[in-house]
């Protein structure tokens, strides 16, 4: 198995609720996020996939976070943006931009904070 990772980043605002008083209030991350590729077979040139296609559909998804109001968009209309939740997001939003058989997100790691990650695993 092989897997390879990108690593972004970008800032927002959330508001939770039913959590913590304190993260209750309108607050802001610089949000790091760390997107894994995996797969089983290398393609003729010997890769993976081309980090360059991955970058671009991970800029693609950044480009729809970075500097929003996270409660306003629509995919959070259902629950908290979280942090586990924002890993979801971003994690089912790329596996549906890969075309390349036999290669999928294996999982995404959301940072909100230096010391404070949520990771969401694709069943």
């Amino acid at each position: 198995m092989y897997e390879l990772k990108v690593v972004s980043r970008f800032a927002a605002a959330h508001q939770l609720k039913m959590v913590a008083k304190k993260c209750e209030n309108l607050h802001g991350h610089n949000w790091r996020v760390e997107v894994y590729i995996a797969g089983k077979e290398l393609n003729t040139a010997g890769v993976l996939m081309d980090f360059g296609e991955i970058k671009v559909h991970l800029s693609e998804i950044i480009d729809s976070l970075d500097h929003k109001f996270l409660n306003e968009l629509d995919f959070f209309d259902d629950g908290n943006p979280s942090s586990e939740n924002v890993a979801r997001y971003i994690a089912e939003t790329l596996q549906s931009k890969i075309s390349t058989p036999g290669v999928g997100v294996s999982r995404v790691g959301v940072w909100e904070s230096d010391d404070s990650c949520a990771t969401y695993i694709l069943p």
